[in-house]
């Protein structure tokens, strides 16, 4: 992978994590034109590495409400703070689960696959077309839907499936109020990125003497200035647009998708 495709990957990554369109998805159908030469294994660490860059925008962009959590739980009571920590906590447990024991099984999904990303796409239209008309309420995220909403993020570890529109469609089916939605979808996934990029750092997984290095290096820059960019757009999206536009947006990505993987 060149520099030029680094770059093209990284901005890619960071404007689509934050819309619900999967950037995972779109990561996977960008090496496919780019002609992406890496295994599965490296494919999968360019995109977590793709991913820890946007978790940090996410840092950034949530940083009042990051603080303020963090206070919250250094009082060591059981507040707003250290529950909304626990709800957190509780919608971590699916996808650390499939990330601990059938991690080699989701590699599998990260080799470029066209066609299943397509299919893919498609469900996370149909999914958004069916949030977009339930009802909007001022109800909060509880345990129970923590739980439900980490099952969702799980699923949507597959490529094309959209973390962020899973989970707030998941949260807006649910009940939940929009913008706690957004919000909680947001920050849901940084410590789950956090924990996995502490996995790679632990197990050598990021080899300093990796000839694709460079590449890692400016992908991880364009995603966190992009993502940066983007995270403050859909904040103000999610208060004002519908997800339908998003669910037609990802019906015909998969469709051109399925196309292309036929006839390539």
């Amino acid at each position: 992978m060149d520099t030029l495709d680094a770059i093209i990957l990284g901005i890619i990554q960071g404007l689509t994590e934050f819309l619900p369109v999967s950037s995972s998805g779109h990561l996977e159908l960008g090496k496919a034109i780019l002609g992406d030469q890496l295994v599965a294994g490296e494919s999968l660490l360019f995109t977590i590495v793709l991913h820890f860059a946007t978790a940090l925008s996410t840092l950034v962009v949530f940083r009042k409400d990051v603080w303020e959590i963090l206070k919250g739980l250094f009082q060591f009571k059981w507040n707003e703070e250290t529950q909304f920590s626990l709800k957190i906590v509780i919608s971590m447990l699916p996808a650390a689960l499939i990330g601990l024991f059938f991690e080699q099984q989701l590699e599998a999904f990260f080799g470029g696959n066209v066609q299943f990303i397509g299919l893919m796409l498609l469900i996370t239209a149909v999914l958004l077309y069916f949030a977009d008309r339930a009802k909007d309420t001022e109800k909060i995220v509880s345990y129970n839907n923590a739980f439900v909403i980490g099952v969702s993020q799980a699923i949507a570890m597959l490529p094309g499936i959209s973390r962020s529109g899973a989970t707030i469609s998941t949260s807006v089916l649910l009940g939940v109020d929009k913008n706690k939605a957004a919000r909680f979808s947001f920050l849901m996934v940084v410590p789950l990125i956090l924990g996995k990029i502490g996995k790679n750092l632990l197990s050598g997984e990021l080899n300093a003497h990796s000839e694709n290095n460079m590449a890692m290096i400016v992908g991880f820059t364009a995603a966190f200035v992009s993502g940066l960019a983007a995270c403050t757009w859909m904040i103000r999206l999610v208060k004002q647009s519908k997800l339908s536009y998003f669910a037609i947006y990802c019906l015909i990505v998969g469709l051109i998708a399925i196309a292309y993987g036929y006839w390539v």
